[in-house]
């Protein structure tokens, strides 16, 4: 059973940082596509950052440069490094993992970590 279990959510005040934390389990992160996702009240999801088997990274542009994505393959977990927080950046965070092998595909999500940028 492939489980992902997002932690690291709270509560942080405009400009703060926070590290959120994927564990997963029942796959090898390092034959994933890992993502982050997030979605705000009345919003639809939306990417927020992506690590590619490999070392290519991508972020949306709203997060450019205070946000990273990272891995630990060893302890098979993903994070999101979150710097210079906005208020805008509030909504739940999810961990995605992607794979296409063939014909195949495997798509699998976490139950969501909430972040809030309040003062």
């Amino acid at each position: 059973q492939v489980q992902l279990v997002e932690s690291g959510g709270g509560l942080v005040q405009p400009g703060g940082s926070l590290r959120l934390s994927c564990a997963a389990s029942g796959i090898t992160v390092s034959f994933y596509g890992m993502a982050w996702y997030r979605q705000a009240p009345g919003k639809q999801r939306e990417l927020v950052a992506a690590s590619f088997t490999g070392t290519i990274v991508d972020y949306a542009d709203s997060v450019q440069g205070r946000f990273t994505i990272s891995r630990d393959n060893a302890k098979n977990t993903v994070y999101l490094q979150m710097n210079s927080l906005k208020p805008e950046d509030t909504a739940v965070y999810y961990c995605n993992a992607h794979r296409i092998r063939g014909t195949a595909e495997n798509d699998y999500w976490g139950q969501g970590t909430q972040v809030t940028v309040s003062s």
